[in-house]
């Protein structure tokens, strides 16, 4: 049963960005997308023309959808949760390094905000990790979800998850990595038809990623964890609807000054 949600976590998240953009249309009082829009996407850029820069460029993009994929598939299987973070950490870098490897100024710039965002979020998971370490007494997702109140214990670690949702999903006002107010976006801008597929499906996967901590705050409630997700969703969307995006460093300064004192604040606390 676990191998077929593996299998269709790809699906779970384009269903789960087909929602949102839906939501966000009625937020706005317009008609917007159908709801299975993302999938129409998909056949639609299978058609395009596939123009590719160099082979490493081209399979560096699909190598961070698999590499993705798996650390997808490690949390269904209840792996060790540091694993998960270094093994989703190594796809950013793909990701990364496919930008660095053209020439292409704007792919260029697209790297760096991707490096920054890793700076700014990738703590932030360690930490929560480490928290639900101290709560659990384990690092593996299977025992932490055994464990009950998350919540209670580590409040201010799930405030500093909810400020780097936004960046993980690209919403305002942290959505440095794409820009979608600009001409031109990041990392993905020299992709063209079937492997800029794969980098549309890896954002898929990047929402059950980052909901997956999310729900883990519901620890042995899955009915609590579930209510979680969906709180956090609706308020991401609030607030990429309410909000301008900040620039990069701007981004960096704002999770160092909330999300960093949060976590260290929380986990002293527990720790005492």
């Amino acid at each position: 049963m676990i191998w077929i949600w593996i299998i269709l976590a790809p699906i779970l998240g384009g269903l789960l960005y087909g929602g949102e953009r839906v939501l966000r249309a009625r937020m706005q009082r317009r008609q917007g997308p159908p709801f299975l829009q993302p999938f129409y996407d998909m056949f639609k850029l299978l058609d395009k023309r596939t123009l590719i820069i160099h082979a490493p460029h081209a399979l560096l993009a699909i190598a961070h959808f698999f590499v993705l994929w798996l650390s997808v598939a490690a949390i269904f299987l209840g792996w060790n949760l540091l694993y998960i973070i270094f093994l989703h950490l190594f796809a950013q870098l793909l990701l990364v390094v496919a930008g660095y490897s053209v020439r292409s100024v704007y792919s260029h710039l697209g790297s760096n905000r991707e490096l920054l965002m890793v700076v700014a979020y990738e703590p932030i998971l360690i930490f929560v990790s480490v928290g639900f370490y101290l709560v659990s007494g384990s690092f593996e997702i299977a025992e932490i979800l055994k464990t009950g109140g998350y919540l209670t214990q580590l409040p201010l670690l799930f405030a500093a998850l909810l400020v780097i949702v936004p960046i993980k999903v690209k919403k305002s006002p942290f959505d440095v990595g794409e820009a979608h107010q600009e001409i031109v976006g990041g990392v993905e801008v020299e992709y063209s038809g079937v492997f800029y597929e794969f980098l549309y499906m890896s954002r898929f996967l990047e929402y059950i990623f980052i909901y997956s901590f999310v729900y883990l705050f519901g620890g042995d409630s899955s009915w609590a964890g579930m209510l979680l997700v969906a709180g956090v969703f609706l308020l991401v969307n609030l607030a990429d609807n309410a909000t301008a995006r900040v620039r990069t460093l701007q981004m960096v300064k704002i999770v160092s000054m909330t999300a960093m004192a949060f976590s260290v604040i929380n986990l002293a606390v527990v720790v005492l």
